[in-house]
């Protein structure tokens, strides 16, 4: 395969790490790739998932609306040999998960307001089964012990229709919710229940948990966005994006125990720097004050001796609907005199003017000016206890190791290569997450859904992660070219252990949203 590799792991660790000199080589090396496309830019490869048995993957494929079955015996030369057709089902597909050959699917309703389904297929791809679910499944994943079958519903309002207005909310605003699928008694008698959030509808909620959405309830402006279950398939865990928090869930019981603010990053301290201008001259990545609201995407645990720890991928996101948006830029602000003495040089597009922030909760005085400002997203991955304290954040490693390994396309988007392009929001945009263990240890593969790439750290102490290495396999290629750019968008990730495996490497899959790609990388240790 020919690719543009770019990592010096070496350089990075010592610039980024100061135990660089004892941490083990590991390198990922791209061996195969599927392609979708063109169209490009359609979600032609979003989320992935494996069968072991039959070595294959199963991809989404939100364009075509289907699912794309792909034979990895050989992994170096991935092929297409099905799809399943899930047009009669609804019509976006937004998340595949396959457990001893029980393909699930989520599936939103043609009005995304309406409830949705989750379909099951078995190895041969015939449908097994229809169940409801909430409205806007948005992800799935099985129980390691295989019984349940959890989705998260992220309830959307609507963005289709009248929205309403700031003060009046939406037309329709269906409640977030998580579905669980007991498989006990096999697909054909599988049962759901519903964990919601109205219990907390009058509750007083941690200070850092966002609930913003015009005239709705906890349980209305609550988005579940993402999963991870115990290795004992007992509790869930689950992202809830917009709203800066994870809840925990008690799947026997289909009921949500608790909701843990994520509270806020200081980007004034040592190591939390960011690059904020896309008219600065150059990649600075400074201290500034702000508070990053983390809004993780993606979430993984893992055991360490008796404690649980969450890993998660802090992407960041905002609303964004026809009459009402939560997004500004600092330019436009009128700023506290006493909480920002120098605001006239903050406000300049060379230091913050250009940044994006959200204007929620900017002014808790109340006195018509802004008193904090609250940048998207932590340009990080954390790594936190079962209830949501946090154990370790990246900090601005993300940006500090692509500031030094791609200087000429720092902070890119993955529809242009125009450097610092993404320094006014949210920078690298860490998302997509896979957890997995490999010659001795427990490793967290993050992705980098705008500028691209994958970055691997050795999370086995989850006080001290180690950077072990960092690959981009796109081509940063001018002009711009979506058929020659290589992999853009990584979304979802999948790590297969090398006892899965069909070539008996760890394997790291990557689903790339915007290439439409699907690259298989090995991984291995020198």
């Amino acid at each position: 395969m020919n690719s543009l590799k770019f990592y010096s792991t070496t350089l990075a660790l010592a610039l980024l790490m100061p135990f660089s000199a004892c941490a083990s080589s590991f390198r990922l090396t791209p061996i195969g790739t599927h392609v979708n496309g063109p169209p490009f830019n359609t979600s032609a490869a979003e989320i992935v998932s494996y069968d072991p048995k039959e070595e294959r993957l199963y991809v989404v494929n939100a364009q075509g609306g289907r699912i794309d079955v792909l034979d990895i015996e050989d992994p170096t030369t991935p092929t297409k040999i099905a799809t399943i057709d899930m047009s009669p089902y609804g019509t976006v597909v937004n998340s595949v998960a396959v457990n001893d050959g029980l393909i699930a699917v989520a599936v939103e309703a043609p009005v995304k307001t309406d409830r949705g389904h989750v379909v099951f297929f078995n190895r041969n791809l015939e449908h097994k089964k229809t169940v409801q679910v909430g409205a806007l499944p948005d992800m799935v994943i099985f129980s390691p012990d295989g019984r349940w079958l959890l989705a998260a519903n992220e309830g959307e309002p609507n963005t289709y229709n009248d929205f309403g207005s700031e003060t009046n909310g939406p037309s329709i605003d269906p409640e977030g919710s998580v579905s669980i699928i007991d498989l006990k008694k096999g697909v054909s008698r599988a049962t759901v229940r519903t964990a919601t959030f109205t219990r907390f509808n009058h509750d007083k909620l941690d200070s850092s948990i966002r609930i913003f959405g015009p005239n709705a309830t906890v349980a209305q402006d609550l988005e579940p966005e993402y999963i991870t279950i115990s290795r004992d398939s007992k509790t869930a865990w689950v992202t809830l994006q917009e709203n800066n928090a994870i809840a925990k869930i008690d799947i026997e019981d289909a009921k949500v125990e608790k909701l843990y603010g994520l509270g806020f990053k200081d980007h004034k301290k040592r190591g939390n720097g960011l690059d904020v201008s896309d008219q600065d001259g150059g990649i600075h990545i400074l201290n500034w004050p702000l508070r990053g609201v983390y809004m993780p995407d993606a979430i993984s645990s893992y055991k360490v001796h008796d404690d649980t720890y969450l890993v998660m991928a802090n992407e960041g996101d905002t609303r964004v609907y026809p009459g009402f948006s939560e997004e500004v830029r600092v330019s436009t602000l009128t700023l506290d005199a006493k909480a920002f003495p120098n605001a006239a040089e903050l406000q300049k597009t060379n230091n913050l003017g250009r940044l994006t922030i959200t204007k929620v909760n900017l002014d808790p005085d109340h006195d018509g000016d802004v008193d904090v400002l609250y940048s998207l997203g932590g340009r990080s991955f954390s790594i936190r206890d079962e209830k949501g304290k946090l154990v370790f954040d990246s900090g601005d490693d993300f940006e500090q190791l692509t500031a030094l390994l791609l200087p000429l396309n720092f902070n890119a988007s993955h529809t242009a290569n125009t450097k610092d392009a993404r320094s006014t929001s949210k920078g690298p945009e860490p998302e997509g997450l896979a957890l997995g263990k490999a010659y001795g240890r427990r490793l967290a593969f993050i992705g980098f859904e705008r500028v691209g790439g994958i970055v691997v750290y050795d999370i086995s102490d989850p006080e001290e992660p180690r950077l072990l290495d960092y690959v981009n396999y796109r081509n940063f290629a001018e002009p711009f070219d979506f058929a020659t750019e290589g992999d853009l968008g990584p979304e979802g990730l999948l790590f297969i252990e090398a006892d899965d495996s069909p070539n008996g490497k760890p394997l790291l899959v990557v689903a790339n949203e915007i290439s439409g790609t699907t690259t298989i990388f090995q991984l291995d240790k020198h």
